[in-house]
Order: C-alpha cells, then structure tokens, then sequence
C-alpha cells in the first residue's frame, strides 16, 4: 500500500529521531509529519527530517498542535529543508500568514 499511498508518523515518531529510526527499520511509515514544538531543539528537528530524507522519506512540517500563532518560521524550516509539504490546516488568519510566507519565498526563487 505504501506505493500507493502516503504513510504518515505522526504520534508513532512524534518528531524523534531514535522513534523515526525504529519506524524506518520495521518499514512502518513513508512519510513523517515533522512539528517544530515536539523534540525541543532546531538542531534534532533537522536532524529528523535529514534522516527521513535519507531514508528516501518524505517529510511534511507541520504547524504546532493547539496555540497557532503568526510566526512563519515552519515555511521557511519547510523550504530549507525540501520538505514535500506543509500542513497548515484552515485557512484562518494566522495561516493565511504561512501561504502568504510560501508564495513570497516562491517569488524570491
């Protein structure tokens, strides 16, 4: 199915390398929902999404769960990184903030 389909963790690696490696070697996910509040530091975020990328996954960043905020940093982290998507949710005020975000950058490139 996973040829087909994208098989997204989300609370099954919660943004955590070691939890990301262990999804990876049981060949359970191919795809990781990457959220910027959940592992604690930039560095072991990137470090995730790097490691998901070498394991030919894909990665998608993701707003914060609860508490949605104005701060456009998850577009640009999205960009940096090659993430294949981003999840915003709704089209509400402050996630309008995040496309505006995308489509300046796009417009830069």
């Amino acid at each position: 199915m996973g040829k087909k389909v994208r098989i997204v963790g989300d609370d099954l690696t919660v943004t955590n390398p070691a939890r990301l490696a262990k999804a990876i070697k049981l060949k359970a996910i191919n795809a990781i929902l990457i959220k910027l509040n959940q592992i604690g530091t930039l560095s072991e975020t990137i470090a995730t999404i790097e490691m998901a990328h070498q394991a030919k996954l894909w990665s998608i960043v993701s707003h914060r769960g609860g508490g949605e905020t104005n701060d456009t940093f998850m577009i640009d982290l999205a960009v940096a990184t090659n993430s294949e998507f981003v999840k915003v949710g709704i089209s509400r005020g402050e996630r309008v903030e995040k496309y505006n975000r995308l489509m300046e950058i796009e417009q830069e490139i």
